[in-house]
């Protein structure tokens, strides 16, 4: 049986078609899924049990079960669900006064190893389908109405590289932001990379007016191969080029990610080889504060010198801000909750 989840606006209008169903149907069964959250036909009573009876032979409804959930001071909650075949995943509600971003994972563990990171501890185990990656948001959604704040934004840096998941990550974006769907703007989403430079090329052309966040983590291919085996294979200068173009093509402007570990990110040298590598890039970066994974012995620095570390980007020219830690008392960086979990067991 198929998930429903899967299935796009389009392709239920066809196949409702195909058993001699009118196709505005269709209508009626999203917003029964996504608009009043329906997880089973019977709910769906403008429907002709007829009809109910044979969307329920062919297809079913995954709900991820919540297995573990961690509150933080700062209200940010993080989940770990459980899948049909027992593997795990996270996802996170991050509240601020202006919007409540959700943030989703993408795959089961992680390929690319970066060594500050909890989501790759253990491997890669398989890709998320598109309807694992929609009921991650819609579980979200019905958590934020909970405490009076509807989901405003999206980002899929969770659990593994969306990017390496492309077909399904991208099927699950149009859900999302269709009008039919869970109707969020594409522009209040965003796609974080650790740089797989031929899917960011793919990405430029599909016309989504997604934000594109990239995982820069260091300042040439040297400091870059430190922290993030994946720069051996698409080298840092050509990751950059990559970006480059893909603002031409889009218009649309770029954040890199980047990382403030003690001695490794905030050098002198960082400062001049990230101005000559960004010049006539239309791009902003977020500061991460490093936040300690027990496996690496990386440390954060002190404030002041991540204050003097983005003083002198935006000397250089390169608008910076340090992104403020969240969820920092239940280890709600990506993957830790998972990798407790898994420790545990």
């Amino acid at each position: 049986m198929q998930d429903i989840h899967n299935y796009s606006f389009d392709q239920l209008q066809s196949y409702l078609k195909s058993i001699g169903e009118p196709g505005f149907r269709a209508q009626q069964i999203f917003e029964w899924i996504y608009k009043k959250d329906a997880y089973s036909f019977e709910d769906m009573t403008d429907l002709s049990k007829d009809l109910r009876f044979r969307l329920a032979e062919h297809f079913e409804f995954f709900q991820p079960t919540v297995v573990d959930r961690a509150q933080s001071s700062d209200g940010t909650i993080k989940f770990l669900f459980d899948l049909s075949d027992r593997e795990k995943v996270e996802s996170v509600i991050i509240p601020t006064q202006n919007r409540t971003t959700a943030c989703i994972s993408t795959q089961v563990g992680c390929k690319f190893g970066c060594r500050f990171c909890a989501s790759g501890i253990g491997g890669w185990s398989r890709h998320l389908t598109c309807a694992e990656i929609v009921t991650q948001v819609l579980h979200i959604k019905k958590e934020a109405l909970k405490h009076q704040r509807p989901l405003s934004n999206i980002v899929f840096m969770g659990i593994g590289e969306p990017l390496d998941n492309f077909s399904n990550l991208m099927k699950a974006i149009r859900i999302i932001n269709s009008d039919q769907g869970i109707n969020i703007g594409a522009r209040h989403m965003t796609i974080s990379t650790v740089g797989v430079v031929p899917k960011i090329k793919e990405l430029a052309q599909q016309g989504l007016q997604v934000e594109l966040a990239v995982s820069l983590h260091g300042y040439d291919n040297p400091s870059r191969n430190v922290l993030m085996p994946v720069n051996k294979k698409y080298p840092f200068d050509e990751l950059i080029t990559t970006c480059r173009e893909y603002v031409r093509l889009t218009k649309r402007q770029i954040t890199f990610e980047y990382i403030l570990i003690k001695d490794v990110t905030c050098t002198k040298n960082a400062v001049q080889s990230l101005k000559k590598a960004f010049k006539g890039i239309i791009c902003k970066m977020n500061l991460i504060p490093y936040n300690p994974v027990s496996e690496f012995d990386y440390k954060t620095p002190p404030r002041e010198e991540m204050l003097n570390f983005r003083n002198r980007l935006e000397e250089a020219g390169i608008h910076a801000t340090i992104r403020t830690p969240r969820g920092k008392d239940v280890s709600a960086a990506c993957g830790q909750l998972r990798h407790a979990h898994l420790q545990k067991n």
